[in-house]
């Protein structure tokens, strides 16, 4: 997550906030600070988002090593009295993290294919989201796959296969961002 000094640092604003810093009430829809931003502004605010990502799967990743002292493995052999409220809340803030990002990755999207008139950023942006999706998906399910005592076995070839997935996506994350990067230097 981008911390406070580091986001007012930046050149690129963060969009997290911003009802708080506008005086918007949360259920009303502040004015998106990405309207009139260049298109070198909205592939920076990816890049972050991304960086924002990176950061909030090592958390998920922290809670699944067992040398972690938050560790998942950890909290589930630990047995009673389980230190749940922690765990708790590293999980939720983790899902904060990627919700937001979700949200502001798909504003980008509808930025791009529609006032923009840049499908082919929006297409690679859609892309990017759909492979976190699956990145999520495919980290969670690993998580779970490496607890041998919600599963009744350990997998190891299915596990070895997620961990392949995890790979190959993230290669392919590197890849569209490199290709949005290109292309929007193109387009403007």
């Amino acid at each position: 997550m981008i911390t406070a000094k580091a986001s007012a640092d930046s050149a690129v604003p963060s969009v997290h906030g911003t009802a708080v810093a506008t005086g918007v009430s949360e259920r009303e829809e502040p004015e998106w600070p990405w309207k009139d931003a260049p298109i070198r502004a909205l592939v920076q605010r990816i890049h972050q988002l991304q960086a924002e990502r990176a950061q909030a799967f090592r958390r998920l990743e922290d809670l699944r090593t067992p040398t972690c002292r938050r560790g998942h493995l950890q909290y589930l052999r630990s047995g009673p009295p389980y230190d749940f409220p922690r765990y708790r809340s590293t999980v939720h803030e983790v899902t904060q993290t990627f919700a937001a990002a979700s949200r502001e990755v798909l504003a980008v999207e509808a930025e791009l294919s529609g006032p923009r008139g840049q499908p082919l950023l929006a297409s690679h942006v859609r892309s990017l989201q759909q492979l976190e999706q699956t990145r999520l998906a495919t980290v969670a399910l690993l998580q779970l796959m490496g607890t041998p005592e919600l599963t009744g076995q350990e997998d190891t070839l299915e596990t070895h296969q997620l961990k392949m997935k995890v790979i190959k996506t993230m290669e392919a994350i590197s890849e569209v961002l490199q290709d949005l990067r290109f292309d929007a230097e193109s387009a403007e």
